[in-house]
């Protein structure tokens, strides 16, 4: 199924159903719930995925897993995706919260083959046989660490979120400690409480989460290390081989060229 909406088939009596959308880049999709799970693909281009919980981005050949109920909303920057839309009762995931998920060679062969599947698929045929090995394959998939929280206590969740628009790695955490009027230790042990990290690591995921969207589109490594407050553009590709087990070079390659995972 190509290009339909999830609402003309939502009502089928089938475990899991797979669409295939094209988005122009900028597409935004406001913040809105599925009846079912979800398995958001992009084929191509980014992803950015914000929920109450925090934000997350989602680079080429990646997926993120999305809970029944889960409020979200994404924009996409010329993403041609895949999605699996999972009834609740056979989610094989149990996390309550968004992950991004690694899409292995395998996986990406089944959505891809998932396209050709009806809404109203033959369960004991062919297409019953792939929509039971996508359930496990996605069951088995491992995550990346893509996600930056967002705390329930307000005030330290609008500097967050402020954060995130503008991040830079040379922040220091006494300063936010000043302006929720906190002594340093007292904000470090809240924002661990709150966030489930230090400052330190939540600090870096915020500028990684700034840096994918930007090096997608073309930036120069350099101009967004530099922007990001690293002293230096290898310095900044240590952190991201760090995290993502590639260099920005290979990234931005893959962004572009559409290469195969």
């Amino acid at each position: 199924m190509h290009n339909i909406s999830l609402d003309s088939v939502d009502a089928v009596a089938r475990p899991l159903l797979a669409i295939g959308t094209d988005y122009p880049p900028g597409t935004l999709l406001d913040t809105h719930t599925h009846r079912r799970a979800q398995v958001l693909y992009g084929m191509m281009g980014l992803m950015e995925v914000e929920t109450d919980d925090g934000a997350w981005v989602i680079p080429p050949y990646s997926g993120v897993w999305i809970p029944a109920g889960k409020r979200h909303r994404v924009r996409m920057q010329g993403v041609s995706t895949r999605s699996l839309y999972i009834e609740p009762g056979a989610a094989p995931r149990e996390a309550a919260h968004c992950e991004v998920l690694v899409i292995t060679p395998l996986l990406h062969q089944l959505l891809l083959a998932s396209l050709g599947m009806p809404a109203l698929y033959d369960e004991q045929g062919r297409d019953g046989a792939l929509a039971l090995l996508l359930l496990h394959e996605v069951r088995m998939a491992q995550t990346m660490p893509l996600f930056a929280p967002i705390p329930q206590d307000q005030a330290l969740a609008r500097l967050c979120k402020a954060f995130l628009k503008s991040p830079h790695i040379q922040a220091a955490p006494q300063e936010w400690a000043e302006q929720l009027h906190k002594s340093l230790r007292t904000f470090t042990r809240l924002f661990r409480l709150q966030t489930g990290m230090s400052f330190g690591a939540w600090r870096q995921q915020a500028c990684l989460l700034a840096a994918l969207p930007r090096l997608s589109s073309g930036e120069s490594v350099t101009q967004v290390a530099l922007d990001l407050g690293y002293d230096s553009p290898s310095a900044f590709s240590t952190m991201f081989r760090k995290r993502l087990g590639r260099v920005p070079s290979d990234f931005i390659r893959m962004a572009s060229s559409g290469a195969t995972p």
